[in-house]
């Protein structure tokens, strides 16, 4: 399977690093290179993306202001030298933020963490993925086939646009439901939607940290309108 990817960044020493990374992965093909939105975007009409690499300081209009004005983005993988960004990055959907300067390895998890979600909204069948609830689970149409899921494995679901994908305990599956429809049919007492993106189950929660959930060792967002009333419900439980 072939990855198409657009590098978004005006600085030369960067774009060379990506590239000769690319290199190294055979299924990643750079199509093309730009130094500022008004040629990332003729980039877009121009090729059919997967995902961009996106600096975020760059002249003209920066990474986050081309990002919140694209439409139908592909999947986005943010570069930068500042990590205050990060957080602004997850509330744009965007699969990952590698600080420069970055590994190779750290490159690699980035993108095979595009390359799983590529695949998997290629195998998810978009008509008919109606999940039907039923007791302590649920079946879910991913992959061509109706999957049972129960409650007690879902670690957390994850927003990803039309899709949604479903972390469980020792498998992922996505489907083409909205995040409304998925809360709408899992226990209250169970889940509770942090962010526009994500939805935790409570059981699973490690440590809640300043705007982190933390969850089998992944660090999700909480959302600013969703904090509140997320930090409220956790005081109920805290122990004084």
């Amino acid at each position: 399977m072939e990855i198409k990817a657009l590098i978004i960044d005006d600085e030369p020493l960067a774009q060379n690093v990506i590239k000769q990374y690319a290199l190294k992965l055979p299924d990643l093909h750079i199509v093309d290179t730009c130094n500022d939105a008004i040629c990332a975007h003729k980039a877009l009409q121009a090729f059919d993306i997967d995902v961009i690499f996106l600096d975020i300081n760059m002249p003209k209009m920066s990474g986050i202001s081309f990002l919140k004005n694209l439409k139908n983005a592909p999947l986005v993988i943010f570069t930068t030298a500042y990590s205050e960004y990060a957080l602004e990055g997850y509330e744009l959907n965007a699969i990952d933020y590698l600080k420069k300067p970055f590994s190779f390895k750290r490159f690699c998890k980035a993108y095979y963490k595009a390359e799983e979600l590529i695949q998997l909204h290629k195998n998810a069948q978009a008509p008919n993925s109606v999940s039907i609830t039923a007791n302590d689970f649920l079946f879910i149409k991913s992959n061509k086939k109706s999957v049972k899921v129960k409650f007690s494995e879902i670690l957390y679901i994850e927003g990803l646009g039309d899709y949604i994908k479903i972390h469980l305990t020792n498998n992922k599956l996505v489907t083409n439901l909205s995040m409304k429809k998925i809360f709408s049919l899992l226990p209250e007492n169970q889940f509770y939607r942090t962010h526009k993106s994500f939805i935790i189950s409570l059981d699973k929660v490690d440590s809640v940290e300043g705007n982190m959930v933390s969850i089998n060792g992944n660090k999700l967002p909480i959302g600013n309108s969703y904090r509140q009333d997320f930090l409220s419900f956790v005081n109920r439980f805290l122990a004084e």
